[in-house]
């Protein structure tokens, strides 16, 4: 097995071959209000979502690039032969095989694309209203299936007609179908946010509830393999494997994942008696033996990644990561790892997760790590993280990054070629909302959303010279902070009517708490905005407290009289605010805002942006000279001069 540093490393030199430099700026130039400066692409990487194989062809699906590819490694020549692009959607989460032809099922937006391995022609096949199409298998008809969300259905389109037959939603109200399988007579669909697990009869339509009583209460169904005999579905959130006969589904065994802090099984298939699955945060490795209830530990081929197939071929088990693929060979328990783009699969520009800047560097967020842009040399280097940075903080020399799924929060000094693991706040959350510093206590602060169908995100407090941290959950009951600001002992908290995704909010209207970091409690909780339903980002002016809500309002808060006492429609979609002395700025998918704080107006200052975030929204940073602020055009890393 490669070493993980050195596999890091390799990937990382790989992946730089196609990306391109920034330009550094000018030095000295005192350069107009709003002139853009293209740095080049914000961040480039190469996640893989899905695989199948074809042949000793394995055909690998990318997300987050633009466009997505598949690329074909085969494994005679040992290296990728041909690339496939799918044009839409931001990912490629979903991939079975009829025959020789490979289907491919994108999301946001819901696609359907054939390709044909023969002749090496893509095909879109069908396009479908729902946001995402999670999971796909085929039956040994020929039929292709789908999982969707959101609202969670399934879905079967024949190869033969054309023809699509929805099938409805096999748990009524549920959001979520992220597993299927089929067999000649039944679709089997994993559920979630609240766990099901049903078969579908595929001549009448009837549904069947396998799921025992004994895990009825878990929350996802969210992967799965069958055999002739027997289901086995990976279940959130306790890391749990079920498996059950299909002739008598009361016979079932479950089995826990025994890698400390695991909470997910994230893939799952049954070969030769064993059922092989993986599990999630740690990335560690195992198998069941269906016969002897026989349970190994096989090894942790990538700390942390994610596995998001398993697949067999030639007697060895294939696991597909988002970083590469590990190879276990059960004859000889060896178990390697192989980087993807070193095999020739496209490193592309992703879409970016956040963004940071700490005067000398910017930090771009997406999958896998960071894209770090040195504003002197233009140099572009790659800072790996396990997970999604989805919020990024400096405070002095060191610089804290909130990273998904684990709710987990890294820090990095410039020049350390890795980010060190401080906390993982555990608590049932899984992604970081915000982070603040509050220089009079010199504490940490960093919201977190619940896992999906949880309720209550926390707050979590961490002190540097200590390394002690305390989580509180729930802090404003039944929401999920949002964003953070923080002065003199005191983080001000905005939030969102949303907890864990899949679950409908139980309140109306956001709010914005005051929490006292010394005794620990909130002080003060209002509702800043009608109807709001998230306070999208908080900033702590010199007279004020501002913020802006996800529908473009900002407000200005009076921390006296604790009121809001304006308001300012700037935009449809709130993002990111900053401040600058008398001036906000914040950011649409499209322009970039500036807000005079004193006579409470605001302008485009730049347009035409088109920027490309992960999951919609936007986001913006400041520099801490404040001459200057970083967005996306498109997917390139920009900078607007100020």
């Amino acid at each position: 097995m490669i070493p993980r540093r050195r596999f890091l490393q390799a990937a990382a030199i790989s992946a730089g071959a196609a990306t391109l430099q920034a330009a550094p700026a000018a030095a000295g130039t005192r350069e107009p209000k709003g002139t853009i400066t293209d740095l080049g692409p914000a961040s480039v990487t190469s996640p893989l979502g899905n695989a199948e194989f074809v042949g000793d062809v394995l055909y690998l699906g990318s997300r987050g690039l633009a466009p997505n590819v598949v690329g074909a490694w085969d494994l005679g020549q040992d290296r990728v032969t041909a690339h496939f692009d799918i044009p839409t959607g931001v990912g490629i989460w979903a991939m079975c095989k009829v025959g020789t032809d490979v289907y491919v099922g994108t999301h946001s937006r819901s696609d359907l694309y054939k390709i044909d391995t023969l002749t090496g022609s893509t095909t879109l096949l069908a396009q479908y209203p729902d946001p995402y199409i999670w999971t796909m298998a085929a039956s040994p008809d020929g039929k292709v299936f789908m999982g969707t969300s959101q609202p969670g259905r399934v879905l079967e389109y024949d190869p033969a007609t054309g023809a699509t037959r929805d099938l409805g939603q096999p748990a009524p109200g549920e959001a979520y179908v992220r597993s299927i399988q089929a067999d000649d007579t039944h679709v089997y669909a994993g559920v979630g946010a609240n766990a099901h697990l049903i078969a579908i009869d595929r001549r009448t339509g009837e549904k069947r509830e396998l799921l025992p009583a004994e895990v009825a209460d878990r929350d996802w169904v969210s992967s799965m393999s069958i055999s002739d005999t027997h289901v086995a579905g990976g279940m959130n959130s306790l890391a749990e494997l079920l498996v059950l006969e299909k002739a008598d589904p009361a016979a079932y065994k479950v089995v826990k994942a025994t890698a400390p802090g695991e909470k997910y099984v994230v893939s799952v298939l049954i070969h030769d008696g064993w059922v092989y699955f993986a599990g999630r945060p740690s990335g560690t490795f195992y198998r069941y033996e269906i016969a002897t209830g026989a349970y190994e530990v096989l090894g942790v081929p990538f700390p942390e990644a994610q596995t998001v197939r398993i697949l067999e071929h030639g007697g060895r088990i294939y696991g597909v990561q988002e970083p590469g693929i590990f190879v276990y060979d059960p004859a000889t328990g060896d178990l390697s790892y192989v980087s993807h783009v070193q095999k020739g699969f496209r490193a592309a520009p992703e879409e970016p997760m956040s963004v940071h800047c700490d005067g000398e560097r910017i930090y771009v967020g997406g999958k896998g790590g960071c894209d770090l842009h040195d504003l002197a040399t233009g140099q572009v280097t790659r800072l790996p993280i396990p997970g999604e940075p989805k919020t990024i903080m400096t405070a002095g020399t060191t610089t804290y990054l909130g990273v998904y799924t684990q709710a987990a929060l890294y820090s990095h000094r410039a020049g350390d070629p890795e980010a060190r693991l401080l906390l993982r706040t555990g608590h049932n959350q899984d992604r970081p909302k915000d982070l603040v510093h509050d220089r009079l206590t010199g504490l940490i602060v960093m919201s977190t959303q619940p896992e999906p169908g949880h309720q209550n995100g926390a707050l979590d407090v961490y002190d540097p010279r200590t390394g002690r941290v305390d989580t509180y959950r729930p802090v404003v009951e039944r929401q999920t902070v949002f964003s953070l600001a923080a002065r003199l002992g005191t983080v001000y908290l905005g939030t969102s009517t949303q907890e864990g995704l899949g679950s409908p909010p139980v309140t109306s209207t956001a709010r914005l708490a005051a929490f006292d970091l010394r005794t620990r409690e909130v002080r003060w909780e209002v509702e800043p905005v009608a109807g709001a339903k998230a306070v999208t980002s908080l900033k702590h002016g010199a007279l004020a407290l501002y913020g802006i809500t996800d529908a473009g309002v900002l407000f200005e808060f009076d921390l006296r009289r604790r009121k809001v006492t304006r308001t300012l429609k700037v935009c449809d979609r709130g993002g990111d605010l900053v401040l600058a002395g008398r001036h906000a700025y914040t950011s649409d998918e499209d322009a970039v805002y500036e807000i005079d704080l004193v006579k409470l107006t605001s302008r485009k200052l730049v347009e035409g942006l088109a920027s490309d975030w992960f999951g919609g929204g936007s986001r913006i940073n400041i520099d801490p000279s404040r001459k200057a602020l970083y967005a996306l055009k498109g997917r390139n890393l920009i900078r607007v001069a100020l």
